[in-house]
């Protein structure tokens, strides 16, 4: 019976890393005062001042960016820029 537990807990475990992948998480950096769109849980430290997510697509992401209102908007060099590193 022990092992049976402790077989779920560990695929329950391993199940909700993966569903991690491919999550993206829109966060201020006062170092540059941009907000960026990042695929890992920001640490709230530092220049990093807030972080709001996560998001299921890179899509979903830019349009929560865009209706945050401490987010500077994005000028296009900087969103043909992004959409390269894609």
């Amino acid at each position: 019976m022990k092992r049976l537990i402790f077989a779920g807990s560990l695929l329950l475990a391993s199940g909700t890393v993966s569903l991690a992948d491919g999550l993206f998480w829109v966060v201020g950096n006062r170092a540059t005062g941009k907000c960026n769109i990042v695929t890992s849980n920001p640490v709230i430290i530092g220049d990093i001042w807030f972080g709001d997510g996560p998001y299921k697509s890179m899509a979903d992401a830019k349009l929560a960016r865009s209706t945050i209102r401490a987010c500077p908007a994005v000028n296009p060099d900087d969103q043909k820029d992004e959409d390269k590193t894609d």
